[in-house]
């Protein structure tokens, strides 16, 4: 028999189940400029890997050699992200990645920090069934309708499927960064920015 749930969590996660887009999505210029004011959720999916696989069902996320890798290209994306975000002066109070070694090398790269969360883990298995879609959802929606500095921004950098889950959006390419905003209990998608689309890369 499941545990039940603490009411808060189940609260959130009721409001997680409606995660509008932005009717126009916002182009990155205009989302570097909100991201400056702080207040929002900013969800980067990890930089470039030597290869595309799920690797999900076999990997142990406490041991890389498991697990697909950065590749160099990635490095040095995820090393050009931070740059750009320092640059445009987004402030950001902190970062959290999942455990998987391509996602806290990705944020680690970028920002020199990270705190990691199985939250942000995939389930194990190449087809999810809906339970194991919801179980991602439920995962990470807390993490972005939690209370957070209005002058900072909060990173999470992850994976495609957990935040498939949680927005119905499946992010492409790899390093695309999401702007994710929680108004009124809800969490709208801004817009996207590609990896090689910041603001003065």
């Amino acid at each position: 028999m499941c545990p039940r749930k603490p009411v808060l969590l189940t609260a959130l996660m009721m409001l997680a189940q409606s995660l509008p887009a932005h009717a126009d999505p916002l182009p990155p210029e205009t989302l570097v400029e909100r991201l400056t004011q702080g207040g929002y959720v900013l969800y980067i999916r990890h930089a470039q890997t030597e290869s595309d696989y799920a690797d999900q069902v076999t990997a142990d996320p406490e041991n890389c050699a498991t697990q697909r890798v950065l590749s160099r290209t990635g490095w040095a994306q995820a090393r050009a992200i931070g740059s750009a975000i320092d640059s445009a002066g987004i402030p950001v109070a902190e970062v959290l990645s999942s455990q998987y070694c391509r996602a806290w090398q990705t944020a680690d790269l970028a920002f020199g920090y990270h705190e990691e969360t199985a939250a942000l883990n995939f389930e194990p298995a190449e087809d999810y069934s809906d339970v194991q879609i919801a179980a991602m959802r439920d995962r990470v929606a807390p993490l972005v309708l939690a209370e957070m500095q209005d002058s900072s921004n909060r990173v999470i950098v992850g994976h495609d499927d957990p935040f498939e889950a949680l927005t119905g959006i499946y992010p492409e390419p790899q390093g695309v960064a999401y702007v994710l905003q929680v108004r009124d209990g809800a969490i709208e998608v801004l817009g996207a920015i590609a990896p090689d689309a910041w603001p003065g890369m």
